[in-house]
C-alpha cells in the first residue's frame, strides 16, 4: 500500500473543480511541468518555502502535511505535484460533504449570480432566513420549539464567548463551569483555565473517561465519583459564592484525543443543572451536523441543552458560527461582530444542513463509523504501539503508546520513541501512501480520522488499508519492537 495515487473510488477522482483562481491554477500547471522536466526549482517546491518565510511557526498543519493543494473534490485532494490524497482531516471537520460538493457550489453560485450583497452584518436577508429555517428543522424538538438563533463572529471561539455572555446576562451570575482539557477556543474568555474551581471566573472540573480516568477508575464507577464532585462545586455556598452562570461541555472531546463522554454522565449533568436553574451549554463546534452518527452529538444521550454552540460544518466549508438558545434566555442585549451575515456561508450552510438531513448522512456516518472502529480495534490487538481505538460515527481516534523505559539503560544508547513521535511517524507514513490524517490530544499521540460524511464503502476500505499499512510499518520500525499482543515471545 505504498503507492502514490489515491483514487479511493466514488466521486473522489475528479480532475478539477470550477471556481479555482486562475492564477493558482496556472501556478499548479507550472509546478507540474517543472517537476516533470526536473527543473531545480518548481512552484510546488518554492510555495512552502515562501510560506515559512512569510508566516509564523504556528502553522501546525502546514508543518506536518507538506502538501500544496490545487484541486479537490469529495474525499480527494490533488497536490501541485500531481499526487492525489484521500483527505481524512476535512478541514478539521468543517467539510461535512467533502470538498466542493455540487450542492454547496450551486448554492454559492446562486447567491453570486443573484447580485445580492455578500456582507450585510446582521440585516435580514432571504438567504439568512432560509438558513435559520433549515437549522431549526435539524434541532432536537425540545429545543427547536422555543429556540432563538444568534449569529456571531465566524471562528469557533466566537460562539463560545457569545454563549458565555448570554448566560451571564440571563442569570446575572459570573462563573462558567467548564471541564479539564476541554477545547472551547483559543481566547481567555472561551477557554477553561487552571486554578481553584471554586474561585475562578471560568472554573474547570474533570471529565470521567474510560482511559486516563482522573479518578483512577473507568465506567460507571468513574461517573459515580465525578457527579458528586460537580454537585459540590455548584452547591458551594461559602460567603461570596453563587451558582454558576452556566456549565459548558463537549459530547466528544475531539481535540483532547477523541474522547466520547459517557451518555449517562451527560444525563446527570443535565439533571443537576436543571435542578439548580443553571443553563447547560453543549459545544457542538466539531461534533455537529451528523459527524458522530446523530445530527447533533448530544442526541446520543437524549439530553436537550439550553444552549448549543455551533461552528465549522454549519457553514458548508465557509466560516460561519452561531449560538442556538432557549427563548427565555434572551435578554435583548445587542450582539457583536461585523461578520455575522456572511451570505455565501449562510447559503452553503443551508444547502449542507438540508443535504445531510434529506440523505440521512448521520445514519450513514454511524454505520461506517462502527465498521471503522471494528477494524481499527484489530490494530490494537495486533500491534504494540496502538494503545486504544475510540470514537463515534466518523470521528475516530487511534491512540499511540510507547513503553516507559526511562529507568532502563537502552542497549543501543537510544531511548525508545515517545508516543507523540510514533503518532507523527504514522501520519508521515500515511501521507506517503496518499492518506491525510490528523494528530491530536494533549500529548499529540492520537491519530484522528475525520472523513466527510459522503465517504463511500470503497473509499473507507482504501483509507483503512493505508492506515493499517502505515501503523504496521511504524510498529515494525520501533527500536523496542515487541511481538503482537496475544503472540508468544520467543524463548
Amino acid at each position: 500500500m505504498s503507492g502514490g495515487s489515491a483514487s479511493g473510488g466514488g466521486n473522489s477522482g475528479s480532475t478539477g473543480c470550477k471556481g479555482l483562481a486562475s492564477e493558482a491554477h496556472a501556478r499548479a500547471r507550472t509546478a507540474q511541468k517543472s517537476t516533470q522536466k526536473g527543473a531545480p526549482k518548481s512552484e510546488q517546491e518554492s510555495a512552502p518555502k515562501r510560506q515559512t518565510a512569510r508566516e509564523p511557526s504556528a502553522r501546525t498543519y502546514a508543518r506536518a502535511l507538506p502538501v500544496v493543494p490545487v484541486r479537490a473534490r469529495g474525499l480527494t485532494i490533488e497536490g501541485a505535484d500531481g499526487r492525489r490524497y484521500l483527505d481524512c482531516v476535512s478541514g478539521a471537520g468543517t467539510l461535512a460533504l467533502g470538498h466542493n460538493h455540487p450542492v454547496v457550489l450551486e448554492a454559492i453560485r446562486e447567491v453570486l449570480d443573484s447580485g445580492a450583497p455578500l456582507q450585510v452584518m446582521d440585516l435580514t436577508t432571504p438567504v439568512e432566513d432560509a438558513f435559520v429555517t433549515e437549522l431549526l428543522r435539524t434541532l432536537p424538538p425540545g429545543l427547536a420549539h422555543h429556540a432563538r438563533v444568534r449569529f456571531c463572529g465566524p471562528a469557533g471561539t466566537d460562539p463560545v464567548a457569545t454563549a458565555g455572555r448570554l448566560v451571564r446576562a440571563a442569570t446575572g451570575r459570573t462563573r462558567v463551569i467548564a471541564f479539564t482539557d476541554a477545547h472551547h477556543g483559543t481566547t481567555a474568555e472561551a477557554c477553561a483555565g487552571p486554578g481553584d474551581t471554586r474561585d475562578a471566573p471560568l472554573a474547570s472540573l474533570p471529565y470521567p473517561q474510560e482511559r486516563h480516568c482522573p479518578f483512577g477508575v473507568a465506567g460507571e464507577r468513574g461517573v459515580e465519583l465525578d457527579v458528586p464532585w460537580a454537585e459540590s462545586v455548584l452547591d458551594d455556598r461559602r460567603p461570596g459564592k453563587e451558582l454558576p452562570a452556566g456549565v459548558i461541555l463537549e459530547p466528544v472531546r475531539s481535540e483532547s484525543g477523541v474522547l466520547p463522554v459517557p451518555d449517562v454522565w451527560t444525563r446527570h449533568m443535565r439533571r443537576i443543572t436543571a435542578e439548580r436553574s443553571v443553563p447547560l451549554i453543549v459545544d457542538e463546534t466539531e461534533t455537529g451536523v451528523g459527524r458522530t452518527g446523530t445530527f447533533w452529538a448530544v442526541e446520543h444521550s437524549g439530553v436537550v441543552p439550553d444552549v448549543l454552540v455551533l461552528s465549522k460544518a454549519i457553514g458548508g466549508s465557509l466560516p460561519l458560527a452561531a449560538v442556538v438558545h432557549r427563548d427565555d434566555l434572551h435578554t435583548g442585549e445587542p450582539g457583536t461582530g461585523t461578520f455575522r451575515g456572511n451570505q455565501l456561508a449562510l447559503a452553503a450552510g443551508a444547502a449542507t444542513l438540508a443535504h445531510v438531513r434529506e440523505h440521512r448522512l448521520a445514519e450513514h456516518a454511524a454505520a461506517l463509523g462502527s465498521r471503522i472502529l471494528a477494524r481499527l480495534r484489530g490494530l490494537a490487538d495486533a500491534f504494540g504501539c496502538v494503545g486504544d481505538v475510540r470514537g463515534r460515527g466518523l470521528m475516530i481516534g487511534v491512540e499511540l503508546t510507547a513503553p516507559d523505559r526511562t529507568r532502563d539503560a537502552p542497549a543501543n544508547g537510544v531511548r525508545p520513541g515517545t508516543a507523540a513521535e510514533l503518532a507523527a511517524a504514522v501520519q508521515r507514513e500515511c501521507l506517503r501512501r496518499g492518506l491525510i490524517v490528523d494528530v491530536t490530544g494533549p500529548s499529540a499521540n492520537v491519530v484522528r480520522l475525520l472523513p466527510p460524511l459522503i465517504v463511500t464503502e470503497e473509499q473507507t476500505t482504501a483509507v483503512l488499508d493505508r492506515l493499517a499499512d502505515a501503523v504496521e510499518t511504524v510498529d515494525r520500525s520501533r527500536g523496542d519492537h515487541a511481538p503482537p499482543r496475544g503472540a508468544c515471545a520467543a524463548p
